[in-house]
């Protein structure tokens, strides 16, 4: 094969999350796959950008204001809606808020769901490919995805989801939604600063709160519950896996945090099962059902929170 077809085909199956695209590829391979490395790395590199373009009270603003909101479509609509299903939607609020998470350059939802349906099949056991049981903390945090046979879904798990044209179609292109965020991240600093020269900011400035610092900032809170919420915080529930209650993790993640409930019971929509346990995206979803958004919340029957207790529970 010529090398510029290579390069056409390695690029091709960069930008698009299926595993199989074009001769050549082998999807099995479990070394680090240096075209996702290279990427991944330069997100990072591109927050020390800050020694440059500086910081202000707007760009920090708008940083935390995207970090929540993605860290929301993460949890609520990723994680709870199309990884199990526990509310219901419209197909428009379904690709809106598909949209909103695949700004958080985390691939698409069918990819995100079948890779997070696989693991609650296999959760710590030897083919769960972040388990830090198995493959180690660094292994379990990030350099699962950068691996190829790490990466590649398995979309047999997702069927109910492929139904959808539209998801289908920003499954495979989701790398346009968050340059599309990055672009009217640039554009806001830009219009701000000749506008609002008072907010002391600027295109490349909010480019790189907005965008790259919040992104990273949601990139490995998100990877947390992988890694950490497997190895720090107390086991309320025998699940025969190592997840763990966090409530630090919880604040961060607005309620993902409530790890070993969820496995415990991964079909409800509130991961927090008691009063005290925090869980933002839980109120959110809550208040959006009021309004007829989402609907048909599944809750934590009084049952379930009882059983399956481990010893030292019951003695509370």
């Amino acid at each position: 094969m010529p090398a510029w077809k290579r390069i056409l085909l390695v690029l091709k199956h960069w930008l698009m999350a299926d595993p199989t695209v074009g001769q050549g590829i082998d999807p099995t391979r479990d070394g680090i796959e240096w075209t996702r490395v290279i990427p991944f790395i330069g997100m990072h590199l591109m927050c020390f950008a800050v020694i440059w373009v500086g910081v202000s009270p707007v760009a920090i603003l708008v940083a935390a204001i995207a970090y929540a909101l993605r860290m929301f479509a993460i949890t609520g609509f990723y994680h709870r809606y199309f990884s199990h299903r526990t509310f219901k939607t419209s197909r428009i609020g379904q690709f809106l808020f598909a949209l909103l998470g695949a700004a958080a350059v985390q691939r698409g939802p069918l990819w995100w769901a079948a890779h997070h349906r696989h693991h609650h099949a296999h959760s710590d056991q030897a083919s769960d490919v972040h388990s830090p049981r198995q493959l180690g903390f660094w292994r379990a945090h990030m350099g699962w995805f950068l691996t190829r046979k790490g990466f590649a879904p398995d979309m047999q798990r997702v069927r109910d989801l492929l139904r959808y044209p539209e998801l289908r179609w920003l499954d495979r292109l989701d790398i346009l939604v968050p340059v599309a965020m990055a672009y009217g991240m640039l554009k806001l600093g830009q219009f701000l600063q000749v506008h609002s020269p008072e907010l002391h900011t600027n295109g490349f400035q909010m480019l790189v709160w907005g965008f790259f610092i919040s992104t990273l900032a949601c990139y490995h809170i998100t990877y947390s519950i992988n890694s950490m919420a497997h190895v720090f915080g107390k086991q309320r529930y025998q699940t025969h896996d190592d997840s763990r209650n966090n409530w630090l993790l919880a604040v961060l993640t607005l309620g993902e945090g409530w790890h070993n409930n969820h496995h415990h019971y991964p079909v409800s929509t509130r991961q927090g099962f008691y009063w005290w346990e925090v869980d933002i995206t839980w109120y959110i979803l809550k208040c959006l059902s009021w309004v007829g958004i989402v609907w048909d919340l599944k809750p934590v029957p009084s049952e379930v929170r009882v059983s399956n207790l481990l010893p030292h529970e019951h003695s509370k």
